[in-house]
């Protein structure tokens, strides 16, 4: 016992030592290096293997109208730039997606909790919302412009019933994955009614949210396109629905992939700027960010 007892000290030494060394590996920068061959380097890889076979194919299909070339896919870029109607549609686009995105943020995430929290409701709304989600969003088009005509008020409703029903089924998806004792946890200590909701419940629920999010913007965004490429009207302004509705109309294939090569572009940058940031911030709160 009395060699036990003189060892504790030391013991409880070393063990702080090696949590305190475990803390200060997880931390630190990674070196640009490992940045650049990790996470720099595929997607350029890819982007040059894809111009490759693009230019491969173009000789072999031999027919401008149905696969144009890549310099002249890029002439069509720049004749937009010079023209200064590149960014307006890119702008027309993004802040009717963001916008709606936004409205639909704003009735998914209370109407998720409702559903999730009331079991009336959810019996009553739950396999609505996933009808609703399973339903193709071009399918909303023609009685949006019938009940709210060629506006941008049918474009946004549009949006919200293509990504309302997302967020709403990820965040209820979120909270019943919340373990049971986290929220008795939360009663014990008095986070009750908004309160338990605001700082257990949202907490908890976050990475099946986060999910949510992700697709209910995936959702807003090709609902959009949807209805730009079939709701047509001067006042709407060109978006990049329109343009590729234009090339097609006017049998311009470096429009239509100069349009198709816009909304990929625009989807994987709201990914890499909004969610993918956030998706870390959850992992990394909980610590399941994996370095490297």
């Amino acid at each position: 016992m009395a060699s036990t007892e003189t060892k504790t000290p030391a013991d409880a030494g070393s063990i702080e030592a090696g949590l305190d060394a475990l803390e200060t590996g997880v931390v630190g920068r990674t070196p640009f290096r490992q940045t650049f061959t990790n996470k720099i380097l595929p997607p350029i890889v890819a982007i040059a293997v894809v111009l490759a076979v693009w230019s491969l194919l173009y000789p072999v299909v031999g027919n401008p109208s149905k696969l144009p070339s890549p310099a002249a896919v890029g002439g069509a870029f720049k004749d937009a730039w010079l023209q200064g109607t590149l960014l307006g549609y890119i702008w027309t686009s993004v802040s009717r997606g963001l916008l709606g995105f936004f409205f639909a943020l704003l009735i998914g995430t209370p109407l998720g909790l409702l559903v999730a929290r009331v079991k009336f409701v959810r019996a009553a709304i739950g396999p609505i919302l996933s009808g609703l989600q399973s339903l193709p969003s071009v399918a909303w088009v023609p009685p949006a412009v019938i009940w709210l005509g060629l506006n941008n008020s049918m474009m946004y409703a549009v949006i919200l019933l293509g990504a309302v029903p997302s967020i709403a089924n990820g965040l209820v998806s979120g909270v019943d994955q919340v373990p049971p004792l986290f929220l008795r946890a939360g009663r014990t200590l008095g986070a009750t009614g908004v309160k338990g909701i605001r700082h257990v419940v949202l907490p908890a629920a976050m990475p099946g949210y986060v999910a949510g999010l992700k697709q209910g913007w995936a959702f807003s965004w090709r609902s959009l396109m949807a209805a730009e490429i079939i709701a047509q009207f001067p006042d709407l302004g060109v978006g990049l629905g329109q343009l590729l509705e234009n090339g097609r109309t006017n049998s311009d294939m470096a429009m239509v992939f100069e349009a198709i090569l816009l909304i990929l572009f625009v989807g994987i940058a709201i990914d890499l700027l909004i969610f993918s940031p956030l998706e870390r911030w959850v992992l990394r709160s909980r610590g399941l960010l994996v370095k490297g």
